[in-house]
């Protein structure tokens, strides 16, 4: 049970209700970031972009989001991007690495690894040694080395989110959550 009570969308107004209007699936961390309704909108926006408008490829985006749940326990964001990163091309084999925390199997290809790597060093650590920059720097533009930050950040943020507050889980929406940020993207 969750540690704060969920926001009944219903009991909302104005741009938090016009949101949740929108959503095709009212996911209980919607309903608890709607506790915070200066942040919520701005937040979701940022996360659409990173789902629909990043140059960093689905499957790229999906593997660190997958590691960064892994990395941090996020439980919430596990299940909920499984189904979306088998939706948008990220492998079984792929994923029961991550869940080992095996970032150098064999599924994984050399940009792959480069991006885990970089991305473990980011959650873990902060800073980047320059060995593991290079090797992201060989397989990822300027750009998709940022958006790679930006997504991490991202989701260490929901994790705690969810964590902290202890969401309770909800059924994975998969890729009608995923394709419904899609249309509002466009």
């Amino acid at each position: 049970m969750a540690r704060l009570p969920l926001i009944d969308p219903a009991n909302t107004s104005g741009d938090i209700r016009a949101s949740f209007d929108r959503m095709t699936v009212k996911l209980n961390i919607f309903r608890m970031m709607a506790h915070a309704e200066a942040n919520m909108i701005p937040a979701m926006r940022f996360a659409n972009s990173i789902l629909h408008k990043q140059k960093l490829s689905h499957v790229n985006r999906e593997l660190l989001i997958l590691q960064v749940a892994r990395i941090e326990g996020g439980e919430y964001e596990w299940r909920q991007h499984v189904p979306i990163a088998l939706g948008v091309g990220v492998t079984q084999p792929q994923i029961d690495a991550l869940e080992r925390g095996d970032h150098a199997a064999a599924a994984f290809n050399e940009a792959e690894r480069a991006l885990l790597a970089f991305g473990r060093e980011v959650v873990e650590n902060v800073r980047v040694p320059a060995s593991v920059f290079a090797g992201m720097r060989k397989h990822f533009s300027d750009q998709e080395i940022v958006e790679s930050i930006f997504t991490i950040g991202c989701y260490m943020m929901m994790a705690r989110l969810t964590e902290a507050t202890e969401t309770d889980l909800d059924p994975a929406a998969g890729m009608a959550v995923f394709d419904s940020g899609k249309k509002r993207s466009a």
